[in-house]
């Protein structure tokens, strides 16, 4: 029996330690992902887990020579063959590392255009938040992919506080409904056809 359809999730982070919290909200966005694909009963996820910081030297190397070693090859190429992506970041600066921005520099452009995007991103304090929509979204809004509407950004005091999960499974089912191929919610079609339009006047003399 042959088996069935498999969809590849990139989930690719820049965070410096190992352990961090930025690789910590990494695995928590895939695995909410990853249930909220299983509950819409669609097929299988593999997920390909991309630590930025492994192939750091190589990508400092490719910005220098032009030229990706096979390691970093590997990795471009686990990442823009993926169906979705989901990128998170530590904030420095009130942007995103200089580390993830190298990565997406060695990308040859064009090669995330059209795929779903889900960013993330980590800090020390809440101030920081806004590094999604003034540095993230605009970055891959650049790069021509479709970002989720729903980013999420985790500063120190929110593990183990209330509204995380919640976000994690806000955006993690939006990236879900865009892997199973259900288009954005839109608003229902009128029913109304145009022979029963009504000019304004009267309607103003039915008041």
């Amino acid at each position: 029996m042959a088996a069935g359809p498999i969809t590849t999730l990139a989930v690719v982070h820049a965070g410096l330690g190992s352990p961090s919290s930025t690789q910590l909200l990494a695995t928590r966005l895939a695995e909410a992902t990853q249930n909220e694909v299983a509950r819409r009963q669609a097929p299988d996820l593999e997920v390909r887990s991309v630590h930025l910081r492994d192939v750091a030297r190589d990508i400092a190397d490719n910005l220098v020579t032009g030229f990706p070693s096979a390691r970093l090859r590997e990795v471009v190429e686990s990442v823009t063959g993926a169906d979705a992506v989901i990128a998170v970041t530590p904030t420095f600066n009130a942007s995103y590392s200089g580390l993830f921005k190298s990565f997406v520099d060695v990308l040859e452009p064009g090669s995330l255009a059209g795929k779903p995007v889900l960013i993330g991103a980590t800090g020390g304090t809440e101030r920081h938040s806004l590094v999604l929509d003034h540095a993230l979204r605009p970055l891959f809004a650049y790069l021509r992919t479709i970002v989720v509407p729903t980013g999420v950004y985790a500063a120190s005091s929110d593990w183990g506080a209330e509204g995380l999960p919640g976000r994690i499974d806000r955006a993690a089912g939006e990236l879900a409904d865009l892997l199973v191929g259900r288009a954005a919610p839109t608003p229902t079609p009128a029913s109304a056809s145009i022979e029963d339009f009504v000019p304004f006047d009267q309607l103003l003399a039915g008041r």
